[in-house]
């Protein structure tokens, strides 16, 4: 299926965020959108937004903390960064093409010239991520964008804190200046929604005081454009719009989910069935094996690793106390050996490393996707009904 585009919302949002209106203008403190995994937030931001954002002249960074859990959130960051500076001394560049093309500013042949070597961004005694955003934004006379996805893994580690804290002092030293030639705007997005909110609500946060909202996910425009689709394909029998979208609904808003429901639909849906019947029934069945997908990571990392990780989903809120003698002596139950505490820490590692958990602070621990979280609750309660 071809990527759904979402233009109007793309080019609102770069309205707000680039041009605000006196009720906008705390979008300057920074956005945090949060919102499901594999509910089009990427693709969103990759298709839409950022050329958006791009058009309308605005210098973009983008960068993926999912892309690779196992290195620091600071370290991508300034990776990042030190790319789009490097393509910006770089003549023949896309991103200094781009720039020249629609930043309105006669650049002609000139390209960056930085007062500082790129090696040595995020070095000790290297320059501050404020002082060379400032001389980015200086110099290409625009707004700097820069766009985190899954923001909240930043906070799952010290760098990852003091890396936010130095994106805020670039924030406050580039845009309250009376005559800044653009400013820096900071995007987050997240997939944990109470983690994403913390980043704003939490007065020791780097962002906080800025606007955090819930990811616009696709609706029912999404789904119609789907039902067309098949039907100018040929695709025979296709549910109603409305049965449709309260499947979609079911299955998280997800548009791959979607999208192999109506597979499933098409291949298996015999001949004079109803597919309003049969469709609902196919999108609880792939709501719950998408969780189990997840689940079965956590089985193969054997019993110890399912019983710390049932610890963590079974709590309400952070999960503390995963060391502990008590959280030992649970273990040694569910495995049915005796557990010392000693073990815990190579398996809440490879939890960790398989992203199946997250640590949230010192000693506090969280299931990484809260969708794997929310079915996994609702199996052990169907159980508890059985048993």
């Amino acid at each position: 299926m071809a990527i759904f585009r979402r233009p109007a919302l793309a080019v609102q949002m770069a309205g707000q965020l680039l041009r605000p209106g006196v009720l906008d203008e705390g979008l300057r403190s920074g956005l945090f959108l949060s919102g499901l995994r594999r509910t089009g937030k990427t693709t969103f931001l990759l298709n839409d937004l950022i050329p958006a954002l791009e058009e309308a002249g605005a210098l973009v960074i983008y960068v993926d903390l999912w892309a690779d859990t196992q290195t620091s959130p600071a370290v991508l960051v300034q990776a990042a960064i030190r790319k789009t500076l490097t393509e910006l001394q770089t003549p023949a560049s896309s991103v200094l093409q781009r720039l020249k093309r629609v930043s309105g500013v006669d650049l002609g042949a000139f390209t960056f010239k930085f007062g500082f070597k790129l090696d040595s961004l995020g070095a000790q005694g290297g320059p501050t991520l404020a002082q060379a955003l400032t001389e980015v934004v200086d110099q290409a006379k625009t707004d700097v964008v820069l766009i985190v996805d899954e923001v909240q893994h930043a906070i799952t580690s010290e760098d990852g804190n003091q890396m936010l804290l130095a994106l805020k002092a670039a924030r406050d030293a580039i845009n309250p200046r009376p005559a800044t030639p653009g400013h820096f705007l900071f995007i987050g997005t997240g997939s944990h929604r109470a983690l994403v909110n913390e980043l704003t609500a939490r007065r020791n946060q780097a962002f906080a005081g800025a606007t955090s909202v819930a990811y616009p996910v696709l609706e029912t425009d999404y789904v119609e454009h789907l039902l067309q689709r098949l039907a100018g394909e040929g695709a025979g029998a296709l549910p109603s719009l409305a049965i449709a979208n309260q499947s979609f609904k079911t299955l998280g808003n997800r548009p791959e989910e979607m999208i192999k429901a109506l597979g499933q639909l098409r291949r298996h849906l015999p001949p004079g069935g109803d597919p309003d019947a049969y469709l609902p029934v196919i999108a609880a069945t792939l709501r719950s094996t998408a969780a189990d997908i997840e689940l079965a990571k956590v089985e193969q990392l054997g019993g110890l690793a399912t019983a710390i990780f049932e610890r963590i989903a079974s709590t309400h809120g952070d999960a503390r106390g995963v060391f502990s003698a008590e959280a030992a002596a649970a273990y040694s139950k569910a495995v049915g050996r005796e557990v010392r505490v000693e073990e815990t820490q190579p398996v809440v590692n490879e939890l960790l490393a398989a992203n199946l958990i997250m640590r949230k602070g010192h000693g506090l621990y969280g299931v990484t996707d809260p969708f794997v979280q929310q079915i996994w609750r609702e199996k052990r309660a169907f159980e508890a009904k059985l048993g």
